[in-house]
């Protein structure tokens, strides 16, 4: 079987990334997984293949970067 790249596969290399960024370089990297969560709920609502786990997965990427913020403002 042939390997078919998805634009889904980037966008979770990415997420992998933010996360380990996160981890070693602390909470002010959420920005940058702020504005991909973004980027990916707006291609997920644009698509004409929808998929709700694709936006549900999206979206709680939002909430948890928006929670990492929260935690910088928050001291």
């Amino acid at each position: 079987m042939k390997y078919k790249f998805e634009w889904n596969d980037l966008r979770a290399t990415v997420t992998l990334i933010n996360v380990a960024l996160i981890m070693i370089y602390g909470l002010s990297i959420a920005w940058f997984g702020l504005a991909v969560a973004i980027v990916g709920v707006i291609k997920d609502c644009t698509e004409k293949d929808f998929r709700w786990n694709s936006l549900i997965m999206h979206l709680s990427n939002v909430v948890l970067n928006i929670f990492f913020l929260a935690q910088i403002f928050k001291k």
